[in-house]
């Protein structure tokens, strides 16, 4: 697999390179060291030295030929790849791919970039050969890095510098037991080139009216996907949401929510028949009804035809306590037309996941 992963990532630094590119096309690589940060006392054990790695990514700019992008200060779009030795043997290498955005602030030379994906860890948990790794549950996780960069452009002859500090979250949102996930703080340095860096664009100023109104929709959205409980090897079960809320775009940018989830989790109805089976001292009777209800708010601000959603919710039907009352979400979704759209987001409580929801909705 680690071969196949190397092979990929050459021949696609490799199309980069032998493609026409169209002006304002980038490359850029740094290299990190960092700490993994001890978010849980659970993963003490797995912190032993300081990870290093490196982060190539391409990169496309925007210069306002919609009006999104004025909007945001001409962002960049595009992907990137990340090797990480977490320096432990328990850990292993991780090897991730992902889309990302940059966002330039001060004067274009302080860079935001956000970028999500899936990664492979070489080593997760087994039970047999590798009981230590209680971080990765499975081979593949989901993963979001940040960064922030002092960034300068084509100092010479299309090459420029970078540098900043960067957090990579490895993760697999409880689908597979254990899942105590890693969060990386890093410092990175390194170069970046523009393509026909002498036939750059000039950015088209927005002609948008700052006037902006719309009235209240209401959307109705079903998630589902599969999670186990933090207990090992007790199954992967299949859960149900399904939600209905209504919006209030305040801008061009934001939106605000207030709504209701109604959650079938069914892995909870195992989680409670197996306490009640195996730990009598726990009180657990096993008649326990497994469903919950919950009121939120949220925010949504849309980028072109993807949003990003941020919701905090609290159970007002909440028969078994599991995990505690407040819950939050965040994830992305994808508008197709007006009305339709579909969304990946991460239900979690505190700093404690419970499910990746693959979900679609409709937007009245």
């Amino acid at each position: 697999m680690k071969q196949f992963l190397t092979y990929v990532l050459c021949l696609s630094v490799s199309v980069m390179y032998s493609q026409d590119h169209e002006n304002g096309t980038s490359l850029d690589v740094n290299y990190f060291y960092g700490t993994i940060l001890e978010h849980n006392p659970d993963i003490a054990h797995l912190i032993t030295d300081h990870p290093t790695g490196f982060i190539l990514s391409y990169n496309k700019k925007t210069y306002g030929l919609k009006d999104w992008e004025s909007r945001y200060n001409y962002p960049d779009w595009g992907f990137s790849f990340i090797h990480q030795d977490l320096k432990n043997y328990y850990l292993g290498e991780n090897y991730s791919l992902y889309a990302h955005f940059n966002f330039y602030f001060l004067n274009r030379n302080l860079m935001f970039r956000v970028g999500q994906g899936i990664a492979y860890a070489t080593k997760p948990y087994d039970k047999e050969n590798n009981y230590i790794n209680n971080a990765y549950g499975s081979d593949l996780l989901s993963t979001t890095y940040v960064m922030l960069n002092y960034k300068k452009e084509n100092l010479f002859e299309g090459f420029g510098i970078q540098a900043g500090i960067s957090i990579i979250h490895y993760s697999n949102a409880n689908i597979k037991a254990p899942n105590n996930s890693t969060n990386t703080f890093t410092f990175n340095v390194g170069a970046n080139y523009v393509f026909d860096y002498n036939k750059q664009e000039e950015f088209i100023e927005s002609t948008e009216n700052n006037k902006f109104t719309e009235k209240i929709k209401y959307n109705l959205v079903f998630r589902s996907g599969l999670n186990e409980s933090d207990v090992n090897d007790t199954g992967q079960y299949p859960f149900y949401i399904v939600s209905a809320y209504a919006d209030k775009r305040i801008n061009r940018k934001s939106a605000i929510q207030v709504g209701a989830d109604v959650f079938f989790s069914t892995f909870l109805k195992e989680l409670i028949y197996y306490y009640s089976v195996a730990f009598p001292e726990f009180d657990v009777s096993g008649d326990e009804d497994w469903k919950r209800v919950g009121l939120f708010v949220g925010h949504e601000l849309f980028i072109n035809k993807m949003s990003l959603v941020t919701q905090l919710g609290y159970y007002v039907y909440y028969p078994y306590d599991f995990e505690g009352q407040v819950y939050n979400r965040v994830g992305l979704k994808r508008y197709f037309g007006d009305k339709y759209f579909g969304a990946i987001t991460l239900k979690s409580h505190g700093a404690k996941a419970e499910a990746v929801e693959f979900g679609i909705g409709v937007r009245l």
